[in-house]
């Protein structure tokens, strides 16, 4: 009887750290919309909504902060105008990601944008 119950404890400690620790994390998104836009672009601001992405979408913040995860700073930290070393300049990353994520959403009939002027909005 003990040691069922310790299994049960220990099967009940793995799965709250497996399911809510992301849910938990995750709560800490900005909520407001945030402008995307690189200096010299030809195209609109890109307005980005982290709730849009965590709510709806269930994508987890890793997906796009690769690097910081644990403490998610801002894309053009990494990823400027130009490439800086590995990484890649920031429309080719944005471009990159953000398109084939979507991409891959809309072929599984998610709605999601994939066209220049559904993100770059005039």
């Amino acid at each position: 009887m003990r040691n069922k119950r310790i299994v049960f404890l220990l099967l009940f400690g793995v799965f709250f750290f497996l399911v809510a620790s992301p849910i938990i994390y995750a709560a800490d998104y900005p909520k407001a919309p945030a402008p995307v836009k690189m200096e010299g672009a030809k195209m609109a601001i890109v307005t980005f909504s982290h709730a849009t992405h965590v709510e709806k979408g269930k994508v987890e913040c890793a997906k796009c902060h690769h690097k910081d995860a644990d403490s998610p700073k801002a894309c053009t930290t990494c990823h400027g105008a130009e490439a800086k070393g590995s990484a890649p300049a920031a429309k080719d990353a944005f471009h990159t990601k953000c398109q084939g994520c979507h991409k891959e959403a809309a072929a599984k009939g998610a709605s999601a944008p994939t066209k220049c002027n559904e993100c770059h909005k005039k």
